[in-house]
């Protein structure tokens, strides 16, 4: 599946212009981590981009949600280990994150909303001017951005980068792409 299938796909699945967004963000942090990792970049942000395709019909049921965004997928012939990174991400279900692919959606997905949530505090609510120095304050804050769970964040010590690293990657990722996610 290409690229501008997938947010066609995504856009006819998801409603809400913020799960959209939140979904763009960690396509491109996801395809940054990639890069980094010198791993397939188009994989990693197809991953990122559809990780949450199923909220509309799941957000009532999370037990349910990422099983039916991973059959969604596999009917759509997304690869095996797309598919099996969409299931591992909702740590809800307890699969293993066995591959690099599993294991960097997982650490990804609530560093979009985190970022996000610190360009909104500020009063021009841009990220132009977010730093990586702020997002390490406010990572320490239990209250700020409770939704973004620090835990699954920290995980990302398990793709070999320390948590300074990992953020600032997912900063000037989703800096690139702000005036698209409305940032």
């Amino acid at each position: 599946m290409q690229r501008d299938e997938a947010l066609k796909l995504l856009k006819e699945n998801v409603t809400s212009e913020n799960l959209i967004n939140h979904c763009l963000g960690v396509e491109a942090i996801m395809r940054s981590l990639a890069e980094h990792l010198h791993e397939d970049v188009e994989k990693f942000g197809l991953a990122g981009l559809l990780h949450d395709i199923d909220w509309d019909t799941t957000s009532d049921d999370f037990n349910n949600h990422s099983l039916v965004a991973a059959k969604m997928l596999e009917e759509k012939g997304l690869p095996a280990d797309i598919v099996y990174a969409v299931k591992v991400h909702n740590e809800v279900h307890g699969l293993e994150r066995k591959s690099l692919l599993d294991k960097t959606l997982f650490a990804a997905d609530p560093v979009s909303g985190f970022i996000t949530a610190a360009a909104m505090v500020r009063p021009e609510k841009k990220l132009e001017l977010v730093e990586l120095k702020s997002l390490k304050k406010r990572f320490k804050e239990k209250a700020f951005a409770r939704g973004a769970n620090r835990e699954t964040m920290s995980t990302c010590v398990e793709i070999g980068l320390e948590l300074d690293e990992f953020l600032n990657i997912g900063l000037i990722s989703m800096k690139k792409i702000a005036d698209q996610i409305g940032l």
